[in-house]
C-alpha cells in the first residue's frame, strides 16, 4: 500500500516538474524588456530631471541661450522646413557641460552680463553671438566684445551668413509668368509712424506720395503679405538703417511675389552682391523723389521695359520667407545648427565691436 502511494507521489513530482521546466522554457522565449536608458553620448542626452529619454546619435548640441523674444518655435522645423538636422537642438540649459556650441541672442543680454553662462567653459565649446540688427539699433554691452567664437548676422563676412538667396533653376526656359496687377506702388509699414517718424525712409516715402499714389497698408493687420505684395507693380523696400549688407526680407518678399522691388539702403553695388542689378530699381538712381515718381509712372504705360526687371527669374528662384511671428528667428537659428554639423573650426573673435561697428 505504501509503495502504490509512494509511486503516485512520485508521479506527480514528475508531471508538476514537467510542468515547470515547460513553463520556463516558455516565458524565456518571449523578449526582454528593455529596462534600461541607452547611454548617454555627446548628441541627444536623457533629462533626467524629466525622465525624459532621446535616441543615441552623434550630432553635436547646440543650445539655444535665450529664445529671440520670447519667439519659440518647434525644433523640428529645421529639418521640415530647411532640411536641417545635423545637430541637436535644445533650450535646456543642464545640457550646458555638454554643448558643442551655445546660441547667445545679443539683444537678450543684460547690461551686468547676469544672465549669461556662469560655469566654466568646456574648451570644444563655441559661443555665437547671434544679432540681426543693424549698427544703429544694436546696443553695445560692455564686456561681450571676447565672449565669442563665431558670428551668426546678416554680415556678408559673419561666420554665419544669414540671407534668403536666390537659387539655380534646374529648367532655365520657362516663360516669365507674372500675378495680376491692381496696385502701382505699394508700402507695407507701421501707418502709424507715417506721419511722426523722422528716418530717412519715411522722409523719402511723405515727399514720394507728392507726386505718385502709394497704397500703403499697415503691418499690423495685413493678412496676406505676399498676396498683397504680388498685387503691385512696385513695391517701397526701404531699410529702417542703412549698413553695409543690411538687406532684410523687406527686399526678399517682392523677388518672391512678383514685383519689382524700389530701394532704399546700402548702395546699389551692395544689393547688386546677393541679386541681379535689374531686378530692383534704387533710389540713389535718380536725383531725388520727383524724377523716380516720373520714372514709375512712364514704366507703368510700359510693358515691355517693365517686364524686363523679370528676366532675372528665368534663370534664378526667389524663396518665399517666413511670415508668422513665432518663425522671425528661425531661420537664423536653423542655419547656425547647419554650421555646428558641418564644420568644426572655430575662431577667437578678440573684438566683436570693431568688427561690426567699423
Amino acid at each position: 500500500m505504501a509503495f502504490h502511494i509512494l509511486r503516485a507521489t512520485a508521479a506527480v513530482i514528475l508531471v508538476l516538474a514537467g510542468i515547470i521546466v515547460l513553463f520556463l522554457m516558455y516565458y524565456k522565449s518571449f523578449p526582454s524588456p528593455n529596462c534600461h536608458l541607452p547611454p548617454v553620448h555627446s548628441g541627444r542626452l536623457a533629462k533626467q530631471a524629466n525622465i525624459h529619454a532621446t535616441n543615441e546619435t552623434d550630432k553635436p548640441i547646440m543650445l539655444l541661450w535665450f529664445w529671440p523674444e520670447n519667439k519659440r518655435f518647434d525644433f523640428q522645423d529645421c529639418k521640415t522646413l530647411f532640411k536641417i538636422d545635423s545637430c541637436y537642438l535644445t533650450d535646456d540649459r543642464s545640457l550646458y557641460p555638454r554643448a558643442h556650441a551655445v546660441l547667445v541672442f545679443h539683444r537678450a543680454i543684460q547690461d551686468n552680463l547676469s544672465n549669461l553662462p556662469t560655469s566654466p567653459r568646456a574648451r570644444f565649446q563655441r559661443w555665437i553671438w547671434f544679432n540681426m540688427d543693424s549698427p544703429t539699433s544694436t546696443r553695445r554691452i560692455a564686456g561681450v566684445q571676447g565672449l565669442f567664437n563665431l558670428t551668426l548676422s546678416y554680415r556678408k563676412d559673419a561666420d554665419i551668413h544669414v540671407r534668403w538667396k536666390l537659387t539655380l533653376k534646374e529648367k532655365t526656359d520657362q516663360d516669365i509668368v507674372l500675378p495680376k496687377k491692381e496696385r502701382l506702388l505699394c508700402w507695407i509699414v507701421e501707418s502709424n509712424d507715417l506721419q511722426t517718424n523722422s528716418g530717412e525712409r519715411y522722409n523719402y516715402y511723405r515727399e514720394l506720395a507728392k507726386h505718385i499714389k502709394v497704397d500703403v497698408f499697415d503691418s499690423s493687420s495685413a493678412e496676406n503679405y505676399f498676396q498683397t505684395i504680388s498685387s503691385c507693380k512696385f513695391y517701397l523696400s526701404f531699410e529702417e538703417s542703412i549698413h553695409r549688407d543690411y538687406i532684410t526680407e523687406t527686399f526678399n518678399g517682392p523677388l518672391a511675389a512678383g514685383t519689382v522691388p524700389i530701394v532704399l539702403g546700402p548702395p546699389r553695388g551692395n544689393y547688386e552682391d546677393f541679386a541681379p542689378g535689374t531686378s530692383f530699381i534704387h533710389v540713389n538712381d535718380f536725383p531725388d523723389a520727383v524724377t523716380l515718381a516720373q520714372f514709375l509712372l512712364r514704366l507703368e504705360k510700359d510693358n515691355e521695359a517693365y517686364i524686363k526687371y523679370f528676366n532675372w527669374r528665368r534663370i534664378y528662384t526667389a524663396r518665399c520667407h517666413l511670415t508668422e511671428e513665432k518663425h522671425k528667428f528661425a531661420h537664423a537659428i536653423c542655419q547656425a545648427c547647419r554650421h555646428v554639423g558641418k564644420y568644426k573650426e572655430y575662431r577667437v573673435v578678440p573684438d566683436l565691436y570693431k568688427w561690426f561697428f567699423a
